[in-house]
């Protein structure tokens, strides 16, 4: 009874519309022994190339047995446009804008000491 069922891969996007991407009917041998017990495979799938941003969406994984249907949790997916430039280096901006603040404090702090400490 379960030894045929079929793989069902689809997306949805942000708008909420579901695109089915590909459809495999597996049947699966069991060898003898191993009948009443539960049994795990495989079945990777992958989606390339993506196409473009639209591409963004949580993509799923759905088993149909005869009478039984089971969903996967899904797998979000960010497609980002070739041109994209990660702005991680704010933070190194920052730190050495902080950094030369410091140091001009620090000197001109020691430059007024030194005059005062002249004039004396």
């Amino acid at each position: 009874k379960y030894t045929r069922f079929l793989i069902s891969y689809y997306w949805i996007n942000s708008l909420g519309q579901k695109t089915s991407i590909c459809n495999s009917l597996k049947n699966i041998e069991i060898p003898s022994g191993k009948e009443n017990t539960t049994a795990t495979i495989n079945c990777d799938h992958r989606i390339l190339p993506l196409e473009n941003t639209s591409s963004t969406g949580t993509y799923y994984c759905e088993v149909k047995w005869n009478d039984i249907q089971k969903m996967g949790k899904g797998v979000f997916v960010l497609a980002r446009g070739t041109g994209y430039i990660d702005n991680s280096h704010e933070w190194e901006i920052l730190i050495t804008f902080t950094i030369l603040l410091a140091v001009l404090s620090i000197t001109a702090t020691a430059l007024l000491l030194w005059k005062r400490k002249a004039s004396c």
